[in-house]
């Protein structure tokens, strides 16, 4: 598929540059749209703007480095484009909750953004006969269940013994998914 192509040779582009200047025109080129349509594409597929995703990275790899480095927090923080050690440390501590020099000691637990990568599942390739009827108004309920991209019957069945539990040996699935980045949430509805 093209433009998942382009879009990952985007994503690639990013990882391999993580302490250059990315240059959002060069990045929409590799994507093969304008810089104001990737940006749009971006925060829509994944939820944060490119900017957010670019500084994640960055405060990963530097506090990989950190922890994996002798290397001066300063030097690491000019490195990822920060230009003074306090502005680094704020934004350091605002992700991993610790500071850099924390990252240090044994123990402590950080935030680790990694890169994205995208898989596009294509569905309604084939013909379906369907037909639209006029019933009775009627009451419905439901809960919802997100779920990681794609179906999992095991886990529709286990909301379906719980809603049979309820009183209710009919339950349906009404078709009201609401995609945001590859996340599905799926509303599972009983009559």
């Amino acid at each position: 598929m093209p433009f998942a192509s382009d879009f990952e040779s985007a994503i690639e582009y990013i990882e391999e540059n993580p302490v250059s200047d990315i240059d959002l025109n060069t990045v929409a080129k590799k994507a093969k749209c304008s810089s104001y349509h990737f940006q749009r594409m971006f925060s829509s597929l994944i939820g944060i703007p490119l900017s957010e995703y670019i500084r994640r990275r960055r405060l990963t790899l530097a506090a990989f480095e950190i922890q994996n480095s002798d290397g001066k927090i300063t030097d690491i923080a000019l490195k990822y484009g920060y230009e003074t050690h306090s502005s680094f440390t704020r934004a350091f501590q605002l992700m991993h909750g610790v500071t850099p020099s924390k990252v240090r000691t044994d123990g402590v637990s950080l935030m680790a953004y990694p890169p994205i990568s995208f898989q596009f599942i294509l569905t309604g390739v084939e013909a379906m006969q369907y037909q639209i009827i006029e019933t009775q108004p009627f009451k419905l309920f439901g809960m919802d269940a997100v779920q990681i991209v794609g179906w999992d019957p095991e886990k529709f069945l286990e909301h379906t013994d719980r809603i049979i539990e309820k009183g209710n040996d009919k339950p349906a699935v009404y078709g009201i998914p609401e995609w945001r980045a590859i996340i599905s949430k799926l509303i599972i509805i009983a009559l």
